[in-house]
């Protein structure tokens, strides 16, 4: 029996293409070496619940261009999991290597759409390379997974799937177009969105930078030292602004870094980020498939001041809030999976000159987890670049820690580690911003000497994104 594919899944692997896999990449390291047999039944026991890992991508109805889930007949882990032995000395620089090659090929299209490949021995434990299809999930749906593939999530009632009941071809397919009229009926706001797409099909291209171009296939996955999430809260408090702020301010610091040093930057300069935000409703973070839509976020290059750049982005990222553009561009995606190919194509091509990089920021668990009984030392993962940008940036917040992740096309942007060495160069430059004087106390003196960040750190929890901020893919 088959499923037909929702309708932004649809799109999200519609546009897979030899030069951007649309694969969502995944490193976890854990603290200890485990055994291939562990790793084995985790799959089999906690992946292999959800529905969509046990099936493949089939054609529903010839010469329609529609595709469906269907059962996997021959399913076999052994077809999922692979071992691999890093070469000598097995490090960072080995592991980011190995990951590279994996992210510059397809994934094979005879088999449900992940892979794991398993490193035993990797820095005193073991590491886990995993890659799934952007059609199975966004990243709060994939976070979700990990959730539910750990240790702690043994008897809290985690959900895995909806269980359905099976129908055939036909049942199939009407019930989409069923579906589809629903859609239609109960989205009123679709006139009032029109206006938003108008608007972004009216952005003026992004400028031209070494950041942009024609792609070759071969990509380069890096990433950073972990950085202390209590140094960004810092930072937001003491300048009045939010951990999303600080994150896409220290990048676009970083950016201009890396173009001063192949150039100049121009004063004005802007590039335009894509950024994910999350539509999903808390109750259906165990739902599997892609519930977001996309923000376009200019970055401020060409301010020379840390100060005066956070500001900007800080402004920036206000007026985004509320806009209708994140809905816009899900019901966007919606229609396109309908489109004709030379139609789909054209939009895809025409929103990709409006941008220059794919951002994106999870916030992973916050409390470290364990899988298999060995703690998760560090978790990053890599979202795909569509519409053919050469360049995406993630930001995986875990347990207390920051790490940040650069995809790049090594034919624009063959050194990508600058790019993370220009972010923690920013993030110094932000954190020597002074912060506001002592304030009065109420009988007139003044509160004692110690740092007004310090002061917040110790009275504030860690806080959540706001559903309305630009938020995970």
């Amino acid at each position: 029996m088959s499923t037909l594919l929702d309708n932004v899944d649809a799109s999200w692997l519609r546009m897979e293409e030899p030069a951007n896999h649309m694969v969502v990449t995944g490193v976890l390291v854990l603290d200890r070496p485990v055994t291939q047999k562990q790793v084995r039944e985790l799959l089999v026991k906690r992946l292999l619940r959800f529905e969509r890992f046990r099936q493949r991508i089939v054609e529903a109805v010839p010469l329609t261009g529609l595709r469906a889930w269907e059962e996997d007949s021959v399913l076999s882990i052994d077809r999922h999991l692979t071992v691999a032995h890093l070469p000598e000395p097995g490090d960072e620089a080995a592991l980011q290597t190995f990951a590279s090659e994996l992210a510059s090929r397809p994934l094979p299209a005879d088999r449900p759409p992940w892979q794991l490949h398993f490193v035993p021995h990797y820095q005193g434990g073991s590491a886990l390379v995993v890659r799934i299809h952007h059609c199975v999930g966004d990243g709060l749906a994939l976070v979700h997974v990990l959730l539910s593939t750990a240790d702690e999530a043994e008897g809290t009632g985690i959900r895995t799937h909806r269980k359905e009941p099976a129908a055939g071809l036909w049942e199939t397919v009407t019930g989409s177009l069923a579906g589809a009229a629903r859609t239609a009926a109960v989205v009123p706001e679709v006139p009032g969105h029109l206006g938003a797409l108008v608007r972004l099909l009216l952005l003026p291209p992004d400028p031209p930078t070494p950041l942009k171009g024609r792609l070759s296939v071969p990509k380069k996955l890096v990433w950073s030292r972990p950085f202390d999430l209590d140094a960004f809260k810092a930072i937001g408090r003491a300048t009045g602004a939010t951990v999303n702020d600080v994150l896409m301010t220290a990048l676009a610091g970083a950016l201009r870094r890396y173009l001063l040093a192949r150039g100049t930057v121009p004063r004005k300069l802007d590039v335009r980020g894509v950024v994910p935000v999350n539509l999903r409703p808390a109750s259906e973070a165990h739902r599997l498939g892609n519930r977001f839509g996309l923000v376009f976020l200019p970055l401020p290059l060409g301010l020379e001041d840390p100060r005066a750049r956070l500001d900007e982005v800080r402004r920036r990222m206000q007026g985004l809030k509320g806009s209708p553009d994140a809905a816009a561009t899900f019901e966007l995606l919606w229609a396109m999976a309908l489109a004709p190919r030379p139609v789909f194509d054209l939009v895809v091509d025409l929103f990709a000159t409006k941008a220059t990089a794919v951002v994106t920021n999870v916030f992973g668990p916050r409390e470290a987890i364990s899988l298999v009984g060995v703690p998760l030392r560090q978790a990053m993962f890599w979202v795909p670049c569509a519409g053919h940008l050469g360049l995406g940036v993630s930001l995986l917040s875990y347990a207390g820690r920051v790490w940040v992740g650069v995809q790049s096309d090594i034919g624009l942007v063959p050194d990508p580690e600058r790019i993370l060495a220009g972010f923690e160069a920013e993030l110094e430059a932000l954190r020597a911003i002074p912060a506001p004087g002592p304030r009065r106390r109420a009988g007139g003196g003044q509160e004692p000497g110690r740092a007004r960040s310090d002061r917040i750190r110790r009275r504030s929890a860690p806080g959540r994104p706001s559903p309305a901020r630009p938020a995970p893919s």
